[in-house]
């Protein structure tokens, strides 16, 4: 049974004359009157975060309900703030109190935020905006005659990957790991030293000194072999370290505490062990053989291992490290579907799967459909289209023919692809406002919830504001 909390509201004396303060207020309002009309959010929000909420376990009670956490969570997304901020920012505010349903007493610390919204899954964030989608179509506030599509890329939070960097970053992590290890058991360690300032220098003297001509990165090849030892090193030290501990453990060696701790300890060595393997490999082959190694066997980052090399051509940002968002949009700007890809599909193969989903979620395919000439396969594909959907706006890629040309000089073409620049408006929005430009957080899975809390968001103030 979900706890519910529904005082009294406190007196509100009306709002201030200032215009844009009234839109501030009546953005919230209308937020607040539509997830009060789609029950069915907060009912999937709860089953996700209820073992947060238990009691079972816990030295006290939660102090605040699934529907507090929720609101406070879009507070966030809304207004574009990290955790911190946003408690203080609905701690000091007493319209934002009303909004979260705290009229009086402390808000909530910004760590049970955090816990809150990482218990979300991805499927959960989904089927929230699938049920927005649905309220928004029952009260007639979307239609799916116009429909457009588009992809973005979302950054994980890495610096720029070079072979010397990714080994410092596996020597430094190993090093950690093994001091740690060190206070609870110095005996399983040894005396040995970690380097670090060393290793350190040297990944620095490789940095000033890189080159992109042959010369200089065959001067490179000695100083990566040192560097590249001293990686091997403290990897063979750690797996030395991993056989001495386990056998401790099992023998009965530490008390309970510094049991759970070692284990910990362990299993994140075990974790980095393949990775610092990988990064090894790619430097060897890379480096020391000369030889090309294919950006889907490269390995970005050790802390992010997930992160994708995305070639978009933009101008100013060739290259982003992250993964391809799709999003499809229809003519109120509200987003109906989206999808996040751990490994970057063509364009061309997702035009069939967005009218798929578009006429699950409408019912029918859409009267308009336009997207940019990424999306263009064949022409033949393109006159298969043109059967189903009355306009339809794809550019064509390369040489046209004067019919091809007429086509797409015809109004209703161009009408088309002027709405179509319409979601690169979108795309900016979601990057600048809701903090889609680069996900802050750790693993695949609660970068992909980032995506849905965001577009959920953004599909909220997009109703509010019809």
């Amino acid at each position: 049974m979900r706890t519910k909390i529904d005082p009294q509201d406190p007196l509100d004396f009306g709002p201030s004359s200032l215009k844009v303060t009234r839109a501030y207020y009546g953005k919230y309002q209308a937020v607040d009157r539509i997830l009060s009309e789609t029950p069915a959010i907060l009912d999937i929000f709860h089953r996700r975060i209820v073992k947060l909420l238990s009691k079972k376990g816990r030295k006290r009670t939660a102090a605040f309900t699934s529907d507090q956490l929720l609101r406070a969570i879009l507070v966030m997304e809304i207004e574009g703030l990290p955790y911190r901020e946003a408690v203080v920012r609905i701690d000091d505010s007493g319209f934002l109190r009303r909004f979260v349903r705290i009229y009086d007493g402390p808000a909530m610390d910004y760590s049970l935020l955090c816990k809150a919204y990482k218990a979300v899954s991805p499927e959960a964030w989904k089927r929230m905006n699938q049920f927005l989608g649905r309220y928004a179509i029952d009260k007639s506030f979307v239609t799916g005659d116009t429909l457009r599509a588009d992809t973005t890329a979302c950054e994980t939070n890495i610096h720029f990957p070079t072979d010397a960097g990714l080994l410092w970053d596996s020597y430094r992590v190993l090093s950690r790991l093994i001091s740690k290890v060190r206070e609870y058991d110095h005996h399983a360690v040894g005396s040995g030293r970690v380097q670090n300032r060393r290793v350190k220098r040297s990944m620095l003297r490789i940095a000033r000194r890189r080159g992109n001509t042959e010369a200089a990165r065959k001067e490179l090849r000695r100083p990566y072999s040192a560097l590249m030892a001293h990686v091997r090193r403290i990897l063979d030290w750690s797996r030395e370290v991993r056989v001495r501990v386990r056998a401790g453990l099992l023998a009965g060696a530490y008390d309970l505490q510094v049991t759970f701790i070692l284990t910990g300890l362990l299993r994140d060595m075990e974790d980095y062990d393949g990775l610092v393997e990988q990064v090894l490999d790619q430097a060897s082959r890379r480096i020391l053989l000369g030889e090309i190694v294919p950006n889907s066997e490269k390995l970005f980052s050790i802390f992010e291992p997930h992160t994708e090399l995305l070639i978009r051509g933009k101008a100013g940002k060739p290259i982003e490290f992250g993964h391809m968002v799709l999003l499809q949009e229809v003519e109120e700007k509200f987003i109906t579907n989206y999808d996040v890809f751990a490994r970057r599909p063509t364009d061309a193969s997702l035009v069939d799967p967005v009218l798929r989903s578009h006429e699950e979620t409408f019912g029918c395919l859409p009267q308009s459909f336009t997207t940019d000439k990424g999306f263009y396969e064949s022409m033949a594909k393109l006159r298969e289209l043109e059967e189903k959907i009355p306009n339809l706006s794809i550019a064509k890629k390369g040489k046209r023919t004067r019919e091809e040309r007429d086509r797409e000089h015809h109004p209703v073409f161009r009408e088309l692809q002027r709405f179509r620049a319409g979601i690169e408006g979108t795309i900016s929005a979601l990057k600048r406002a809701f903090k889609m430009s680069r996900c802050l957080y750790r693993s695949f899975e609660t970068y992909c919830s980032s995506i849905g809390s965001h577009v959920f968001a953004h599909n909220l103030v997009v109703l509010a504001r019809l």
